[in-house]
């Protein structure tokens, strides 16, 4: 096998590392293929070349691998991709709505065991304690904490 074959295989596994641990890292299929390809060039370096230049081929593999990773960690490369915008977004709060415990509404989706439903003309996301509750059902608020709202299944109509 040629040195420019062996090269090949060791750069894309170098490659290969290199997109696991900076640009994909959890998938592990890169980083797999990665090890793959590192083993497959080193191995045909021992294997055509004889075990002088496989050693070498092993040893300089290592020390380049090295040197790859510290100057990718230093250079920024981990800023340059990292998420920096930020989000002041508030989910679902009660804030202006006048809910309290007692009031009746009905609801919109399928408790199960949150959903959606209309209570004093707002639409307002409802939690039960584990109980499943249709479409179009009267609900009674049970507890409001914390900008969650608690409800159950208004089994009593006045």
């Amino acid at each position: 096998m040629s040195w420019l074959l062996i090269i090949v295989l060791i750069f894309l596994g170098v490659l290969f590392l290199l997109l696991e641990i900076l640009v994909i890292p959890g998938s592990t299929l890169a980083g797999i293929v990665g090890f793959g390809l590192l083993f497959s060039g080193i191995w045909q370096a021992y294997a055509s070349k004889g075990t002088m230049a496989g050693h070498i081929t092993l040893g300089s593999t290592f020390v380049v691998t090295l040197v790859i990773l510290y100057f990718s960690f230093k250079a920024g490369t981990w800023k340059r991709m990292a998420l920096k915008a930020t989000s002041d977004g508030k989910m679902d709060q009660l804030e202006g709505i006048e809910i309290k415990t007692g009031d009746i509404g009905t609801t919109i989706s399928r408790l199960a065991p949150s959903g959606k439903a209309m209570i004093d003309n707002e639409i307002v996301e409802v939690h039960t304690y584990g109980e499943f509750v249709d479409q179009d059902k009267e609900v009674r608020v049970i507890l409001v904490k914390d900008n969650k709202i608690i409800v159950t299944l208004n089994k009593t109509k006045v």
